[in-house]
């Protein structure tokens, strides 16, 4: 997957890359920055996607559509499809463009709405990617976990950076036994789920 990103995909990632970095130094208002993963992170994802089961694949919280564009990797190898949820308005028309500049269109399917409208209408999840505000990372897990299929991964970022926000619904995750569940130290920390 990494030996074969198209050019085109990569200037876009270098791109976003670029504009968050400039948007953690800048001063720009938390909620107008990408707040996007590290590059790390979204090879971690990638591998992930790559080998999550047959069945849907969901991202809540898409930003510009940077970590999309790892999943879609990972979908393009499988060939699958990714539904991504994204609230903000301005956030959602940076990652339309992020789409159509790389040709993927086809394989990502954005949502201009709350993730958790539509939730309960997936029955077969295979993957999900969770980096959207952290007080509805909770609410989020429980509507994802008995929709996903056996194997399923679930990964939620900021595991470690948010630890304190995020402690019950982590502690949930690591003792539930639907899954099974470690906090892996990469990026800011990501809690990663399979479905047993």
């Amino acid at each position: 997957m990494f030996h074969n990103i198209p050019e085109v995909v990569k200037k876009r990632m270098e791109y976003l890359e670029e504009i968050d970095r400039r948007d953690r130094l800048d001063g720009t208002p938390r909620i107008k920055r990408l707040r996007q993963i590290p590059h790390e992170t979204g090879k971690f994802i990638s591998i992930l996607a790559a080998c999550a089961p047959k069945g849907e694949f969901l991202e809540i919280g898409t930003s510009a559509g940077y970590s999309t564009l790892w999943i879609a990797l990972a979908c393009q190898l499988n060939e699958n499809k990714i539904t991504t949820f994204e609230i903000l308005k301005e956030k959602a028309k940076l990652a339309r463009e992020t789409f159509q500049i790389t040709n993927l269109e086809k394989i990502i399917e954005l949502i201009e709405d709350d993730a958790r409208n539509y939730l309960t209408s997936y029955k077969n999840i295979s993957f999900c990617f969770l980096d959207a505000e952290k007080e509805i990372y909770g609410e989020c897990y429980e509507l994802i976990i008995p929709n996903m299929v056996k194997g399923g991964i679930f990964i939620a970022d900021n595991a470690i950076n948010h630890y304190k926000t995020l402690k019950p619904m982590l502690d949930k995750a690591i003792a539930d036994d639907r899954v099974d569940s470690l906090i892996v130290p990469i990026g800011k920390g990501e809690l990663v789920s399979r479905k047993i």
